[in-house]
């Protein structure tokens, strides 16, 4: 049988959830009052907000959740992300579709936005100095048309930590293309991104996943797409890879009670893909439209139990219902 394309995979999958309605009792009482939530306007329901974890190269399996919740019409009114995932959710936030996201996905290629050569390694040990991440900040601004976190269409925010001091550092204005070079700012390879007297590094070392930047943006319903790695099958065989292996370590332990912070989680089966595994970064994709598409009615279900004082017309904004 012929694979469908992956952009064709993500559109018809939405389709067939409807094509296949749960005509139960149940189902059909969630799909009634899933039409009336979504009939009412911003502000007169509950605020919903999508955040998107670290994982490096995994970590694109976020546009594949992106896409079907698009193509769903599921509302996403906020966004928060933490290094690739600050990538992935700078870009949808500033107006990209999840068509346009799963193109990038296609086409991407690591070296665009960062050094990581077999020579620029080699330099990094010989010459004993970190690398620069610029290149990853002239991308993004480059694919977001210069814009700050004000001129955004939807609400973003990012995390960086400040190597100095430990401390998680979320950005929600000012020049966007910076913040999100210091939220993937790999400690070890690449210079701290100096920002107003603080050193940032990856963000993915304190603020795994970012529910309280999101929070800090009004929402009141969060989803997080996690792309956690599942650490004790890895063998580092370079710097590079043991590096990135202790910041999925630590990012691990944060999430423990990250995820309990939650509304709803989305949890890609992409752990065993590796920071180097570039040809398998379409199969990060494929696996979250598929993870997406099998969680959506759950995830319909909870955002509509929890609006339910919506629903019965005495919500309040900024207040859980």
């Amino acid at each position: 049988m012929k694979r469908l394309p992956l952009i064709a995979l993500a559109l018809l999958l939405p389709l067939r959830a409807f094509a296949a309605a749960d005509m139960s009792e149940d189902g059909m009482l969630r799909d009634h009052l899933w039409r009336q939530l979504m009939g009412k306007p911003k502000g007169k329901r509950p605020t919903v907000g999508l955040v998107l974890s670290a994982g490096s190269l995994r970590a694109t399996t976020h546009v594949g959740v992106i896409s079907v919740l698009e193509n769903a019409g599921f509302p996403i009114d906020v966004v928060a992300g933490t290094s690739m995932g600050a990538i992935i959710g700078s870009l949808y936030a500033s107006g990209k579709s999840g068509k346009e996201l799963m193109e990038l996905a296609r086409t991407f290629q690591p070296s665009a936005g960062i050094n990581l050569s077999a020579f620029s390694l080699a330099r990094l040990i010989l010459a004993d100095k970190l690398l620069s991440s610029e290149r990853t900040q002239k991308y993004i601004d480059k694919a977001v048309g210069g814009r700050r976190f004000e001129e955004l269409p939807k609400p973003f925010a990012c995390v960086a930590m400040d190597l100095y001091s430990g401390e998680s550092i979320i950005f929600r204005e000012g020049p966007l293309a910076l913040a999100v070079r210091a939220s993937m700012n790999l400690p070890g390879i690449f210079e701290p991104v100096e920002y107003r007297h603080r050193y940032l590094v990856d963000g993915g070392v304190a603020d795994y996943i970012p529910i309280d930047a999101a929070r800090l943006l009004g929402a009141d319903w969060v989803m997080a797409s996690i792309a956690e790695t599942d650490y004790t099958h890895s063998k580092p065989t370079n710097v590079l890879e043991s590096l990135e292996q202790v910041i999925d370590i630590r990012g691990s332990l944060l999430s423990r009670e990250q995820r309990a912070q939650a509304n709803f989680l989305i949890e890609p089966p992409v752990g065993d893909i590796g920071l180097a595994e570039t040809d398998r970064l379409q199969e990060a994709v494929s696996k979250g439209v598929v993870t997406a598409h099998d969680r959506l009615p759950q995830a319909m279900q909870s955002l509509v139990l929890f609006s339910m004082g919506a629903l019965m017309g005495d919500y309040l904004p900024g207040k859980a219902p």
